[in-house]
């Protein structure tokens, strides 16, 4: 059997066995084991055996999953969900999932507002904002990691290194020519053009902006030299001559037609677009590339609270890559509907186990194994009542 057809029969396995032991019936039950799932620890790409998904599974006939969920949210992972929302639906087709993007925030926002079933952010709820979520509790599914890239478009330019101090000044707009002796310093060995810089950032409240602006705020904001001063948000305030793009997509797609454009953009949508991007300097003090061994090595390290919120911007570490975002799948953990709730739970057991497998394929790195282990476990607290 194929890899692709593998994938496809265990993610129709996976659901179909969570469904089953959903129904509770007094039948006898045995158990399946999970399959092996390629995970990233401390660096480097391990294969191992994936979490144990043991799933109590009814010799009666299982039930068939029949629903259709809704999404919107973070574009920053959204190949990713694209590819595992089709190989699950493909195993089952009586499922439809539909995932709008639009931003963290308007995610957010959605699944406050219960507009969609569950929603994509790459930034947690403010505390201020948790009362206005009707449904109840939230629960955050981490899915993977990635890093985000400094991309730029600069003729006769094929790569460059850039400290924080010195993308704190470009996108402020204190450093504004491309042959500044800032970014000079950062490339000795470069031929750098006397030409302006075109800042590009999002125009939508978005978790790329909150995790780039965090990285800028922790190397080198208020509490590490006070050279970054626009702080960090999914929306800040950037200078009146920049521009905006909606999306990572849009984003690369202004970097990509002007040149002495550079801008943050995730690094899938970076290589669609084939962008260039610079190695950054990192906790370290060293100039990492935008790689995913760099991003598992910042996420090796992440400290993860109990509601499975971490952050791995710019962790410790020579080989982190400081920019490394993560993301996660929020929920309700109070479901409403019962034949979407076990749509759900049977998507998120497809993504933290099996679904790892396609983080690569599309410039995604999988959650270290405990991460993951620990989500998959907190699937018994999506509940319908």
């Amino acid at each position: 059997m194929n890899s692709t057809k593998r994938r496809l029969a265990l993610a129709g396995l996976v659901s179909l066995s969570i469904v089953a032991a959903a129904c509770g019936s007094d039948s006898k039950s045995t158990t399946t084991d999970a399959p092996a799932t390629t995970v990233a620890s401390g660096g480097s790409t391990d294969t191992t055996a994936a979490p144990d998904t043991t799933a109590a599974v009814e010799t009666t006939e299982a039930v068939k999953l029949a629903a259709e969920l809704n999404a919107s949210g973070a574009t920053f992972p959204k190949t990713f969900y694209e590819e595992a929302i089709a190989s699950f639906t493909e195993a089952n087709d009586g499922v439809t999932i539909n995932y709008a993007g639009g931003g963290s925030g308007k995610g957010r926002q959605d699944l406050a507002d219960q507009i969609v079933d569950w929603a994509g952010t790459d930034g947690t709820i403010k505390d201020a904002d948790l009362p206005g979520f009707k449904g109840g509790d939230v629960l955050y599914f981490p899915t993977v990691v990635a890093p985000i890239t400094v991309s730029f478009n600069v003729s006769g330019v094929d790569s460059l290194q850039l400290s924080p101090a010195t993308i704190a000044g470009i996108f402020q707009r204190t450093i504004t020519k491309w042959n500044d002796a800032a970014i000079a310093a950062d490339n000795p060995d470069a031929t750098l053009p006397d030409l302006d810089i075109t800042v590009v950032h999002r125009s939508d409240s978005s978790g790329t902006t909150g995790n780039f602006t965090k990285f800028l705020e922790k190397s080198v904001g208020k509490d590490a030299g006070g050279i970054w001063t626009l702080g960090t948000d999914s929306t800040v305030e950037w200078p009146a001559d920049t521009q905006a793009g909606e999306g990572n997509a849009g984003v690369a797609q202004i970097i990509s037609s002007t040149d002495g454009a550079i801008g943050y953009v995730d690094l899938s949508d970076a290589i669609d677009a084939d962008l260039k991007f610079a190695s950054i300097k990192n906790k370290a003090g060293k100039f990492v590339e935008p790689t995913l061994d760099g991003a598992s090595a910042a996420a090796a390290g992440a400290t993860v609270a109990d509601n499975l919120t971490f952050s791995a911007i710019w962790a410790d570490g020579d080989t982190a890559y400081p920019i490394t975002a993560q993301t996660w799948i929020i929920a309700y953990a109070k479901q409403t509907d019962q034949a979407k709730a076990d749509a759900l739970k049977a998507f998120l057991t497809y993504v933290l186990t099996d679904g790892q497998e396609l983080a690569a394929t599309v410039n995604y790195a999988p959650l270290p194994a405990e991460l993951a282990t620990k989500a998959l476990a907190q699937l018994d607290q999506l509940q319908v009542g």
